[in-house]
């Protein structure tokens, strides 16, 4: 088993940055691929980042390539998520979700989810 919380979320201007962070408890944490999605207002959930359980394979999405950081940190059951030049479409509930093997794009492949986080980007 393992759970999932996550942080960072807040209100921030257009072209501004935030960082969030997925706390995980449980054993094993370096056995389980994190990745990052995203619901907004009236839309499905997608993907936005995934990393292996190594940290040494990642994937993003066209949409946030190059303006959004993946990373972990399995000596202290951390993920971040670091996102820079953020846009009002990046307003969203962001989630961190987790599943034993290789990453997945598919988040009926994740079985464990934390509660989200709020990013709203407006000025």
């Amino acid at each position: 088993q393992l759970q999932l919380v996550e942080s960072g979320g807040g209100l921030v201007q257009p072209g501004g940055s935030l960082r969030l962070a997925c706390a995980a408890s449980g054993a094993s944490f370096d056995r389980y691929a994190i990745g990052w999605f995203r619901q907004a207002p009236g839309k499905e959930r997608e993907g936005v980042a995934r990393i292996a359980a190594t940290g040494v394979g990642i994937k993003y999405e066209d949409s946030i390539k190059g303006r959004f950081t993946i990373s972990r940190d399995n000596a202290n059951n951390m993920v971040y998520l670091q996102m820079t030049s953020l846009r009002p479409e990046d307003t969203a509930t962001y989630y961190c979700a987790a599943r034993r093997g290789p990453y997945s794009a598919y988040e009926d492949e994740y079985p464990y989810w934390g509660q989200g986080t709020q990013v709203t980007v407006s000025s």
